[in-house]
């Protein structure tokens, strides 16, 4: 217990035989009870925190019968959370990558009210995460912070992949974790559905571990960022109908409906204008070219003027 807040913590947990073991080594006493959710692990992953178990009671082993995905596996493991009555989940990697000695950083803004979600954040000065991360996957973090900014709304978040984070009870249970991204992603899917719900969420910087010679993250950079894209794209979308049409109203969905319609019509009627004067080589008449360039600039504006809303509307 901390500071008399009952706290949970959350370890999906995928062929981790090597390094399950250290991280359950160092989860501090303040952690009341630990869920390693085994995700279809076809390594000795549960024996070996089977083993654990026996010298530590806080360790609860749940099994998935075959690999789900972690976000599946983090979604168990916060209905467990619900079922049994703690105050806030926690929620690290079976990677031994997320120090859990920094963990009251993430507990005291819930406990303060002063955030509904915390989430951990490498890349402040000092955090080490500039300097020892892959390159390849430091710009496909980059890339994917940038879309993540758009998507889900949080403009001031940054390293939205990081999987060190924290979540009060009535937070969970706003959120339909059915429906809810299963894979690899699932921070980005889950801070789109966060916003839809008005949370509050803040950045802790949290240093960044790296072993030599160990597997860690899955994630390979840029092939991560295009795979991810489309869920984004979704997630903007549905974000937007959902919180700004559904839940409540606001004019900035319509500039959003105004800048998607006239800004796609603009471009393709340049192309088609293009394919005019260039390839049948029939002329292009000055209201033409005009009303064209209306379309586009009308609609980007109409677009900037959405986001800058949107902004606004976030703002923490």
């Amino acid at each position: 217990m901390y500071r008399d807040k009952k706290v949970a913590l959350v370890i999906p947990a995928y062929n981790e035989e090597k390094l399950i073991r250290p991280t359950l080594l160092n989860v501090p006493t303040i952690i009341d009870h630990i869920y390693v959710i085994n995700d279809g692990s076809i390594d000795k992953t549960e024996e070996v925190v089977k083993e654990m178990a026996k010298n530590d009671p806080r360790i609860e082993l749940i099994n998935q019968k075959k690999n789900m995905g972690v976000g599946e596996a983090i979604i168990t493991g916060y209905k467990r959370v619900l079922n049994d009555g703690y105050d806030i989940a926690v929620v690290v990697g079976g990677d031994y990558q997320m120090p859990l000695n920094e963990v009251k950083n993430f507990l005291d803004p819930l406990i303060e009210k002063r955030a509904d979600y915390t989430k951990g954040n490498r890349f402040l000065p000092g955090m080490g995460a500039f300097d020892r991360m892959p390159k390849i996957r430091l710009i496909g973090n980059m890339l994917i912070t940038a879309m993540t900014k758009i998507s889900s709304g949080y403009y001031n978040l940054l390293d939205v992949v990081d999987g060190y984070t924290a979540i009060t009870r009535d937070t969970i249970k706003l959120i339909n974790w059915d429906i809810a991204w299963k894979g690899y992603g699932y921070p980005m899917d889950f801070l789109i559905r966060l916003n839809t719900v008005g949370a509050r969420i803040l950045d802790i910087p949290r240093s960044a571990i790296y072993l030599e010679g160990e597997r860690q993250s899955q994630i390979k950079g840029l092939r991560y960022a295009i795979k991810v894209s489309p869920m984004l794209l979704r997630g903007y979308f549905w974000r937007l109908f959902t919180k700004y049409g559904f839940y409540n109203f606001h004019p900035l969905l319509l500039f959003f409906i105004c800048g998607l319609t006239f800004l796609p019509a603009g471009l393709i009627f340049g192309f088609y204008l293009v394919y005019k004067q260039f390839f049948i080589q029939i002329g292009v008449s000055g209201p033409q070219a005009v009303f064209c360039a209306l379309l586009i600039i009308t609609g980007l504006q109409f677009l900037l003027f959405g986001m800058l809303f949107d902004m606004h509307e976030n703002k923490s």
